[in-house]
Parts: C-alpha cells; sequence; structure tokens
C-alpha cells in the first residue's frame, strides 16, 4: 500500500472527513459513550449518519468531532438537546466567519 495508491477497506478515502468510515459501535468506542448517545445525536438532528447496505448507522469523522463537542457540553450539564442546538450554532458561526474571509481577501481588504 503507498501513499498514491491506497488499497484495503477506506480506499482512496483516508484524506475524506466526510467518508463514513466508522460503525456506531466504533464511533461510540472511540468517543467514550453510548451507541444510545449517538441515536440521540441523530434524533435531534445534530449528525445524521449514513446507512450500510445493511442499514447499519455509519459515521465520518467530521460527524465524530461534532459528536464529540456536543458530549463535551453533555458532560458539563448542558441537556442532550441543547448541547445540539449549541453545536450547530456555533458551525454556522465557524462557517460565516471562513466565508467572510474569503470575502475579504477577494476585495483585497487587508483585514483578510
Amino acid at each position: 500500500m503507498t501513499a498514491e495508491n491506497p488499497t484495503g477497506p477506506l480506499g482512496g478515502h483516508l484524506d475524506d472527513d466526510d467518508y463514513p468510515a466508522y460503525t456506531m459501535g466504533r464511533a461510540a468506542e472511540m468517543l467514550g459513550t453510548t451507541a444510545g448517545f449517538l441515536r440521540a445525536l441523530g434524533e435531534a438532528r445534530l449528525i445524521t449518519p449514513l446507512r450500510s447496505e445493511g442499514g447499519h448507522r455509519r459515521y465520518s469523522r467530521y460527524q465524530l468531532r461534532i459528536a464529540a463537542r456536543a458530549r463535551e457540553l453533555v458532560d458539563q450539564g448542558t441537556p442532550v438537546e441543547a448541547a445540539c442546538r449549541i453545536v450547530i450554532l456555533e458551525d454556522q458561526l465557524e462557517e460565516a466567519q471562513r466565508i467572510n474571509v474569503e470575502y475579504r481577501r477577494a476585495a483585497g481588504s487587508p483585514h483578510a
């Protein structure tokens, strides 16, 4: 296996943050939480895992980062629904700030 031609279960998806590489069990293990917590995040519409051909939930690295942030908030005493809303708003703010920087660069602003 080489970096130019990766093979194996992920194929060419090793650098793809959106590739659904992790099963629910593995995702829960990595986050130190339960499958029920991940299902609750799905019910709150924070993350929507893709489904395998057999109907099993599969999570991406990006989704795991989002879930980890929600878990931090829940561990601090925030209800799951509120934690999900906070994480969504944080993500939206980060995206808006990124777009703002791009606009400033395109306009040639020295504040980019």
